[in-house]
């Protein structure tokens, strides 16, 4: 045990990325960080993972407006919305129930959970957060002991605190499973994330190999492969797929479902699957990376940031 953490130290000092990572998230979970206002957190945090001043009066920079709706635009329906269970009602509503990645079952801690009830494959996840999925192929060899002790803990935080994105704040902490979803073609299926600015979606972020080898390309509309990469907040290597990623079967209809969630929205990010050829919803995001991405070229923050558009009267603040 000494030993690794000698060696993780060493890394902490050669890699300032991580160091600032590591910091971040051990001043989140320290509670005398709760006496600070939303603002003066993210404008500490903004400092030391952008390395700049974030301009609050005037933000122009994707990263920089990110932070600025976090603190303007606090909408009651968000919270529904970023809550891995609730929003699958929505979606329901809003596009249908065939949509939707079917729910095996939901309860308030592990203890709940009848074990022997569960499929041989399946995907266990907390309600709340992004940190702890967890994936069972074989039920026989699954280790129900380790999962316990990850979800155990993913229960007790609150992401709120880590990057003060407000609706997490009063997402009820629960454990979802879902069905296992593959497709007959592929090891890992490809995530298509839509970047949507004043309700339109722009941008296609394609996620190939996540758990292997991690692909980040960008598109747009008329699926033309575009020249920035990113979003991460962490300091992984950008890198575009060597093989030609073909446009989705149902491209147009993910167009047609994103328009139609992002609806009265400054920016928000709204995520597909597409299994042996039919359309899943994934989730939706506010902020991206928490809003401290980086893209390559840098310049596409700024050109990202001017398609937010801040200037109309939409502040909503809503306070529980």
């Amino acid at each position: 045990m000494l030993k690794k953490v000698n060696t993780f130290l060493k890394l902490l000092i050669k890699d300032r990325e991580l160091l600032k990572i590591t910091f971040m998230d051990y001043f989140a979970r320290t509670k005398v960080s709760h006496i600070f206002s939303d603002k003066f957190y993210l404008s500490l945090q903004y400092k030391i993972m952008v390395k700049k001043k974030i301009n609050w009066e005037a933000p122009q920079m994707f990263s920089e407006k990110i932070q600025w709706l976090k603190i303007n635009d606090r909408k009651k329906q968000y919270i529904n919305v970023v809550d891995k269970y609730e929003v699958k009602n929505y979606i329901k509503q809003s596009l249908g129930e065939e949509y939707v990645i079917p729910t095996i079952g939901i309860w308030d801690k592990f203890e709940d959970i009848d074990l022997s009830m569960l499929p041989n494959e399946f995907v266990m996840k907390c309600t709340h957060d992004s940190q702890s999925v967890i994936i069972c192929k074989n039920k026989e060899q699954f280790n129900f002991k380790l999962a316990k002790k990850k979800i155990d803990k993913c229960l007790k935080k609150n992401l709120f605190w880590y990057g003060r994105e407000w609706p997490y704040k009063f997402v009820k902490p629960r454990i979802i499973v879902e069905k296992y979803m593959k497709d007959s073609s592929k090891e890992e299926l490809i995530d298509y994330k839509f970047f949507c600015f004043n309700g339109k979606p722009k941008y296609c972020q394609v996620i190939c190999d996540r758990s292997t080898n991690e692909t980040i390309d960008f598109f747009d509309m008329d699926w033309e492969h575009q020249e920035f990469i990113g979003i991460s907040s962490f300091p992984n290597e950008f890198k575009n797929n060597k093989n030609i990623i073909k446009k989705p079967f149902n491209f147009e209809k993910m167009k047609e479902f994103a328009y139609t969630l992002a609806k009265d929205t400054r920016f928000v990010r709204i995520d597909f699957y597409e299994i042996d050829g039919k359309l899943y919803f994934g989730e939706i995001t506010f902020y991206p990376a928490s809003g401290f991405g980086r893209f390559e070229p840098e310049i596409w923050d700024k050109k990202l940031g001017n398609m937010i558009n801040l200037n109309d009267d939409q502040r909503c603040c809503y306070e529980k």
